[in-house]
């Protein structure tokens, strides 16, 4: 059966339905931004592998020589490069971690998306706590889940993203992995 939309609307026409719909457009275009970028990243990743093989070879080579302006020079010009390698590396723990987290955003909309389109468990609440225990329960970070917490409270975002904020900072010393 084919329902009517926005633009052609009759008496079947939904605001629910619409929202389903632009729930999942808002999680496809994200999915498909990800997508994209993976093969970049990849290619980004292989090429970093390569550098900082170069690198350790070049100095390899560096140290074999016998010590000179020049090759004293050339080391610490590798010891720079391979700081700034480093530095790339951890940019790319935090593109690891962006991307976790847009992946936890589209699994997020696609379950609003269906739970929103499902009349028997539209209306639950039931369904909704169910829906939103899975939705924390992805979390694998604590700051996360602190945020997540704060929302349900009913706090603002300011609110919720300085308690997450907060939580870090009382956290700084710990090491969250992900």
């Amino acid at each position: 059966m084919l329902h009517s939309n926005a633009t052609k609307p009759d008496l079947d026409w939904s605001q629910i339905r619409e929202t389903s719909r632009l729930l999942i457009l808002s999680a496809v275009q994200v999915e498909a931004m990800l997508n994209e970028s993976d093969g970049s990243v990849n290619t980004l990743t292989d090429s970093f592998t390569c550098l900082v093989e170069h690198m350790q070879a070049i100095d390899d080579y560096l140290h074999a020589l016998e010590s000179s302006p020049t090759r004293d020079n050339a080391i610490i010009c590798c010891e720079e490069t391979t700081d700034k390698i480093k530095a790339s590396i951890i940019a790319f723990q935090f593109y690891d971690r962006m991307v976790q987290c847009l992946q936890h955003v589209t699994s997020n909309l696609k379950g609003l998306s269906e739970l929103v389109a499902d009349q028997n468990r539209l209306y639950s609440p039931n369904a909704w706590l169910e829906f939103q225990q899975q939705i924390r329960a992805r979390y694998t970070m604590e700051s996360e889940k602190v945020m997540f917490d704060a929302i349900l409270q009913g706090k603002s975002i300011t609110e919720a993203l300085a308690i997450k904020t907060a939580h870090q900072q009382e956290q700084s010393d710990d090491i969250e992995l992900f």
